[in-house]
């Protein structure tokens, strides 16, 4: 998107659609805490076997559930804010978010987390079973987009193995949640660490915490802070000290563990604009709709009931 286009956009639109959104709040908060439970010879103390068998484990159980991501449908529920102290929202929408194979196919929901208008709703079915049939194929454009998709993914874990270095962490306690027990760290920057590129600069103006799950050794919260302001985007924008980003995940089913609340709290400024972005995001009724060959006899099973909902698996 070119700076002449972003005149004509709401912007707190283009904030969402950008890096100053959602994906900034991926790359500084779920990347860089995720990515640094890799290395916990980062510590501030020699790591044990133990503890470094622990976070071997949590890295190979969040590769899973990045997979698991690829073939559960959910809801999902956006209540927005004008400030993170808001009691309630100004505006709330909701999709059911579907996996189509190269991305995730959104389809809009109303109140109740039901389809507004069923025609509406059978028409953005009809267009979905179309995606999946061409994502379900192997031709020249099938694998360019899956390649991209590759290199997506590629890119995503250099920049977590660049967190080799970036912070310090340590055990803090422990805490109850529901019936399971969760190891408390906490993490900051890494004084001796040195940026590689603006990307990684980022990783020296956050800190935070994480829970694991004891039993299972999943990631089961973790929240960050931005200590000092971020310049984005060529120093077009930047993202103001005092943002928050939390999420929190539970067992959906037998050894998956998912995103069922997120949260963010961010304000800064484009160009010489404020702006804020405060979001608290839900995700329920997860499925397993595997991947677009089996998806798509899911969709058509809806379309042949004339369901004005979801079908039963």
């Amino acid at each position: 998107m070119s700076l002449l286009s972003m005149r004509y956009e709401p912007l707190n639109r283009w904030l969402l659609k950008s890096a100053l959104g959602r994906k900034v709040a991926i790359l500084m908060f779920c990347a860089t805490f995720l990515g640094l439970l890799t290395f916990p010879q980062s510590t501030s103390a020699p790591a044990s076997k133990d503890q470094s068998d622990l976070f071997d484990r949590v890295i190979a159980n969040q590769k899973r559930t990045e997979s698991a991501l690829d073939v559960y449908e959910r809801i999902e529920r956006v209540e927005i804010r004008k400030s993170g102290s808001d009691a309630n929202p100004f505006e709330v929408k909701a999709w059911r978010v579907f996996p189509a194979g190269t991305g995730m196919d959104k389809i809009s929901l109303g109140p109740g987390d039901k389809p507004a208008n069923l025609e509406n709703y059978r028409a953005e079915l009809e267009k979905l079973e179309k995606q999946l049939v061409w994502a379900a194929q192997r031709g020249p454009a099938q694998q360019e987009a899956y390649a991209k998709l590759e290199r997506k993914r590629k890119e995503r874990n250099e920049l977590l193995n660049s967190t080799h270095d970036a912070f310090l962490f340590a055990l803090v306690g422990h805490e109850v949640r529901g019936d399971r027990s969760l190891a408390k760290y906490t993490m900051s920057p890494n004084p001796k660490y040195k940026p590689t590129n603006r990307n990684t600069t980022l990783f020296t103006k956050v800190s935070g915490t994480l829970w694991i799950d004891v039993q299972s050794s999943e990631l089961a919260k973790i929240e960050g802070h931005v200590t000092e302001d971020i310049s984005l985007a060529l120093f077009v924008a930047k993202v103001y000290k005092g943002s928050y980003f939390m999420q929190e995940r539970y067992e959906i089913a037998p050894g998956i563990w998912l995103p069922t609340f997120q949260q963010y709290d961010f304000d800064g400024r484009k160009f010489l604009l404020p702006f804020s972005i405060h979001e608290r995001s839900f995700y329920t009724s997860y499925r397993r709709v595997g991947p677009p060959k089996e998806a798509r006899e899911i969709v058509l099973s809806e379309l042949s009931k004339g369901a004005g909902e979801r079908a039963d698996p």
